[in-house]
């Protein structure tokens, strides 16, 4: 009888080693289209004593995901959710239905090519949380220690993918997000003498990376765009000295006839056009939500885009059936789920980090970077205005010029189903720029197909395509 038990705990295990944490495993979502690949979510303690905790949710790749790669992928903010943005918007495997009562596969998802891993970070985000209030006050140095200790006890849940070849991704304020994780987890392999993580590449998209170019690059893009005029752009390019731009609360630095100019660029572009996308339609919130308590389907389209897209999400990431099934919101949160959280504080004076020195420090050590930009990839959607491509670019070309890095591709265009999906360069075989043609501020979600090319091209260590191949 004692070897039949002992027989049994070691099948056990063996399942928890090969199969991760059981416990963790979503058997379906509400409403989930049939699928073969594993989901896990859950919670990883990263400050027991504090009692915080960050939530995670983790999609296989859809074949062989042992021999395949993990991307961990995080949206910005800071305080946005990367399982409402990255993993149920963008390159996760489902749609939210347009009824928000359900999901719809999405055909273009990373998980074709990769496993995916997305956390709710930091603590006050999402379904993470803590238990000690004064952590909701926080910055990218705090940010970043937390995600390093949610990783390393993240691979003690899946020690099968600890040999994994692993990419860190994200976009917008993971423009800071990625580059110090980096940073902190290339120290840790420097000074750990058992478990190092297999960095390979970084990329990420729409990236703030230099707080004073990229909000310059932002009126220079609304301008070229036609979104603002003549006489309003001189009077910014006149009266804003960006070069003394920081982000801050009173904004000090910011004389009166800056802010007024800014103003009536802003009374200009209007209240009907998405700055994350400047083509895309608007969704009215009022009439979608009426829609979705009625059990309708709501979905309104634009260029093949569902603008209604966040309200569905809300809506069923509200679902008591579906955070059961998510095995979230474990502490009965006092706050419904949302995409970006309200109650965090922080630290403003963070986003003036100039994160170019950081990169610099990372392709010193062989990580190829690209800005989406992917090695360090650098990829920018080129309709959007918030973090616009002109900004990326010029910092990508300093940020080549002080490590001496030469151009190996020249600017060129890329091809994808025989046509332009973008523009790209690269500088030394280890720092690329991007764009994608006709994507937005999340490049996955208004370009799924372009962007799944440029991933897969990314995680191959080639050069994009440059030819039609008609």
């Amino acid at each position: 009888m004692g070897e039949i038990w002992i027989l049994f705990a070691l099948m056990n295990v063996i399942v928890v080693v090969l199969g991760g944490p059981s416990k963790d495993l979503v058997e379906s979502l509400p409403g989930q289209p049939s699928v073969k690949f594993k989901q896990y979510a859950g919670y990883v303690e990263v400050d027991e004593q504090a009692g915080r905790a960050l939530f995670y949710y983790f999609v296989e790749a859809e074949k062989n995901p042992h021999s395949k790669p993990l991307a961990l992928w995080l949206n910005g903010g800071p305080g946005c959710s990367s399982i409402g943005g990255g993993a149920f918007t963008e390159l996760g495997p489902f749609y939210p239905r347009g009824d928000g009562r359900g999901l719809i596969k999405n055909p273009k998802s990373w998980n074709k090519v990769s496993n995916l891993l997305f956390v709710e970070s930091p603590a006050g985000v999402g379904w993470s949380y803590s238990n000690t209030s004064s952590d909701y006050m926080c910055g990218d140095a705090s940010t970043a220690a937390d995600m390093q200790v949610f990783l390393l006890k993240w691979f003690e849940k899946f020690p099968e993918y600890r040999s994994s070849d692993f990419f860190l991704t994200g976009e917008s304020y993971a423009g800071h997000y990625i580059p110090q994780l980096a940073d902190r987890l290339l120290d840790h392999n420097k000074m750990a003498g058992g478990f190092q993580f297999h960095i390979k590449g970084i990329a990420i998209g729409n990236p703030l990376l230099k707080l004073d170019v990229d909000a310059a690059a932002s009126w220079e893009y609304f301008w070229s765009h036609g979104l603002i005029s003549e006489e309003t752009n001189s009077a910014i390019m006149d009266h804003c000295n960006f070069n003394d731009y920081v982000m801050s609360d009173e904004a000090h630095n910011v004389s009166q006839e800056c802010t007024s100019a800014m103003e009536q660029g802003n009374r200009e572009v209007g209240d009907y056009v998405n700055e994350y996308d400047v083509l895309l339609d608007v969704c009215y919130p009022s009439l979608v939500e009426q829609e979705l308590r009625l059990k309708r389907k709501v979905t309104k389209m634009s260029l093949g885009v569902d603008v209604c897209m966040t309200y569905e999400r809300r809506f069923y990431f509200n679902l008591p059936e579906v955070q059961h099934a998510l095995h979230a919101n474990r502490t009965n949160l006092p706050y419904s789920w949302s995409m970006c959280s309200g109650l965090l504080s922080y630290s403003s004076l963070d986003g003036n980090i100039n994160i170019l020195p950081v990169l610099k420090s990372i392709i010193q050590q062989g990580i190829r970077v690209w800005i989406f930009s992917l090695n360090l990839l650098i990829l920018s959607g080129d309709q959007d205005s918030v973090v616009p491509l002109v900004g990326s670019r010029m910092l990508v070309h300093q940020l080549a010029e002080d490590l001496q890095l030469k151009v190996s591709v020249p600017y060129r265009a890329w091809y994808q189903n025989g046509q332009v999906a973008g523009w790209a360069t690269a500088y030394g075989n280890i720092l690329t720029f991007a764009t994608v043609r006709g994507a937005a501020h999340m490049v996955p979600y208004s370009q799924p197909s372009r962007s799944l090319a440029l991933f897969q091209t990314f995680l191959s260590g080639k050069d994009l395509p440059d030819q039609s191949r008609r």
